[in-house]
């Protein structure tokens, strides 16, 4: 596959100081992209990866701090990146808490903390993204989801994160449809474990998580600018992993 072209282009990743999201927004750096490093307390380490991002060849870089869970916040990040880099052109929904307890070991708190960063963060900053997106006549929003939660997987361990993931994948599917005139494309990815994953099970799909690699891949299929027809759509990046033989 050809590396897409994302010269010009403005790029906002949620949560990428650390882990995937570091990983997705310097994937485009390398593709010529201006990119908005968001975190939310980790000040240094967005800082860090902002420099790694002018360095793998973004024109311009920014950092950004905001909560995505709340509406005011979510507001003054957006414009921060407007200010600095222009309105945004692609935006990668990464965000989202993991929570692998019984359901009844999960404190209230939690329970709507990792409901409220994987799908309340997802539908704010998609939200706020859409009128420049829709104004332009352009975009592309890629979601995070979680393989198998739209065949309806659940667990009395980690439930929330089931059930906010399979949001994402719904939500995903319904903004598609309702950008579909709008020169807008809204896809998901939905990994099983990834090399930097909290917990790693007894048996993996093919010996090992999903790497980085795995991950970017798509992510840059869908942001290229090419990929104007493919939207709606979910690509599970599990290794073939069936969760019924667990």
């Amino acid at each position: 596959m050809d590396e897409p072209d994302l010269n010009g282009q403005t790029v906002l990743v949620t949560g990428s100081a650390r882990g995937i999201g570091r990983e997705f927004l310097l994937a485009t750096a390398r593709q010529g992209a201006k990119t908005a490093v968001h975190y939310h307390s980790s000040a240094d380490e967005a800082n860090a990866v902002a420099e790694r991002a002018r360095e793998a060849g973004a024109p311009a870089v920014t950092t950004v701090q905001g909560d995505v869970t709340d509406p005011e916040s979510v507001d003054a990040l957006f414009d921060a990146v407007e200010a600095d880099l222009g309105s945004v052109d692609c935006l990668v929904n990464n965000v989202g808490d993991f929570a692998p307890r019984h359901w009844e070991e999960i404190d209230f708190e939690t329970w709507n903390r990792v409901l409220e960063t994987n799908l309340n963060g997802t539908y704010l900053c998609s939200k706020r993204a859409l009128p420049g997106m829709r104004e332009r006549g352009y975009g592309r929003i890629v979601n995070v989801g979680y393989a198998s939660s739209e065949k309806g997987l659940v667990s009395p361990k980690n439930f929330p994160y089931f059930v906010a993931k399979a949001g994402v994948l719904m939500f995903t599917r319904m903004l598609a449809a309702d950008t579909s005139d709008d020169g807008i494309t809204v896809n998901a990815i939905s990994p099983h474990v990834v090399e930097n994953s909290d917990e790693f099970p007894e048996t993996l799909p093919r010996g090992r998580p999903a790497s980085f690699e795995d991950m970017i891949r798509p992510l840059l299929w869908f942001l290229d600018p090419e990929a104007n027809y493919v939207s709606g759509q979910n690509v599970e990046i599990d290794g073939g992993w069936l969760p019924e033989d667990v």
